[in-house]
């Protein structure tokens, strides 16, 4: 019986050691790292359930043999001539009973090993293997997600709920929150949507649930990687996308640049018969997508931003990044847009702040006819230089732009530019 016992004692360990190394092979964890916290592990249950006395040892050692999966745990004594703390010292005389060579001052390491330990060892390795499996896999996948910040996913919805909607992104699940939804887009079960990746978090609600993925609809970052994926020029880097103005839901200003003076980025980004900008306004519930050509003259970029409103001119100062804008008495309200959207737009988009005015109160300010101001651009400051230059502000007692009471945009409003 004896010897049935000791060979089921002996199987026992040894599939713990196979456990732990089928486990770390298959998951990829370090086994030298599963060794190390299963003998932890074991030191807190040996402290927890067996050693509760004051007289227990607080020194502890727990060994678990790599090949035969045999388990000790070793209390750790000073070797003293007299004894006063029994948990931590111990004599000379009982140390030479462990080994002949101690010598006064070593460290002794006495068997204190409990009957039936290897039970204890084995359910305690279990659950440390598990955790740390848990925490493995959970490590590679934040890892894959967190790469994963600034880029466009598809989700698949799984839940509505009043503080966001959860979705599936593969491996892990992501939350749009409300702040996150497009204005007017409603989210079903089973929807398949792209979403811009915000945020990645080590863990989500729940630990099982592993790392959380923060998305949104509305970011102008949505806008850049769906024309990516669409736009072959974008991709290769020909077309760049230099900024991008959003109100989600509503109205997107995108300003591209071509590398190569043969290629048109504006019509790059349009597309045959338009079907590279439907297929993103499509995503993106028919939001309106205006696509201007950047220019590294910022009179010129103003002008370019401001569309689909025709500019006559642009009077910029640089030092304060503020601009007046000129357009046709007709194409005023165009200009501003609907409760101020298309400037509002226009400005986030070149980072200037515009004042917009109309011929006839461009005309006031200088006190000329509206007939005597130009109908054409002039090369957009030129309308200052040639029709109202600096003498003619002074002469007519108008101060200067830096000194104007300029109806502009907030200047340290949130910049959604890329």
């Amino acid at each position: 019986m004896r010897a049935i016992k000791k060979n089921q004692q002996a199987s026992g360990h040894t599939e713990i050691i196979t456990a732990i190394k089928a486990l770390a092979s298959e998951k990829d964890i370090s086994e030298d790292m599963l060794f190390s916290a299963i003998e932890e592990a074991l030191k807190a249950a040996y402290k927890k359930n067996v050693s509760r006395d004051e007289d227990a040892p607080s020194n502890l050692t727990v060994t678990l043999d790599h090949t035969t999966g045999d388990v000790h745990v070793f209390a750790r004594k000073m070797i003293t001539e007299e004894v006063e703390d029994s948990a931590n010292q111990i004599s000379m005389e009982d140390a030479l009973k462990i080994r002949r060579d101690y010598r006064m001052g070593d460290i002794a390491e006495i068997d204190v090993t409990p009957s039936g330990f290897l039970r204890t060892a084995a359910q305690t390795a279990k659950q440390v293997i598990m955790q740390r499996i848990r925490e493995a896999e959970q490590g590679k996948i934040y890892d894959e997600y967190s790469e994963k910040e600034n880029e466009i996913l598809t989700a698949i919805v799984q839940r509505v709920e009043p503080k966001g909607v959860y979705v599936e992104l593969g491996r892990t699940e992501g939350i749009l929150e409300p702040s996150e939804y497009m204005p007017g887009e409603e989210y079903r079960i089973d929807d398949h949507i792209k979403v811009y990746v915000l945020e990645v978090n080590r863990t989500g609600r729940e630990m099982l649930r592993g790392p959380q993925v923060r998305v949104s609809r509305i970011h102008p970052g949505l806008v850049k990687r769906l024309f990516e994926m669409e736009v072959p020029e974008i991709a290769n880097g020909v077309v760049q996308i230099k900024s991008i103005a959003r109100e989600a839901g509503s109205r997107t200003k995108m300003a591209v640049h071509s590398t190569e003076v043969t290629i048109d980025p504006v019509g790059a980004c349009v597309g045959p018969r338009g079907n590279r900008v439907e297929k993103v306004v499509d995503e993106l519930k028919n939001e309106k997508i205006d696509i201007i050509k950047w220019s590294p003259d910022p009179a010129e970029f103003i002008a370019n931003a401001l569309n689909p409103a025709h500019v006559l001119s642009v009077f910029v100062a640089e030092n304060e990044k503020a601009c007046r804008v000129v357009v046709p008495d007709n194409q005023l309200s165009l200009a501003i847009g609907k409760e101020g959207q298309n400037a509002r737009l226009a400005a986030k988009l070149t980072g200037w702040r515009i004042d917009i005015k109309s011929q006839s109160q461009a005309a006031e300010m200088f006190d000329m006819p509206v007939e005597e101001l130009p109908e054409e651009p002039l090369g957009y400051q030129a309308f200052y230089d040639e029709v109202a230059p600096a003498e003619a502000v002074a002469e007519s007692g108008l101060p200067e732009l830096r000194d104007l009471e300029l109806e502009l945009p907030d200047s340290n409003a949130e910049d959604d530019t890329l």
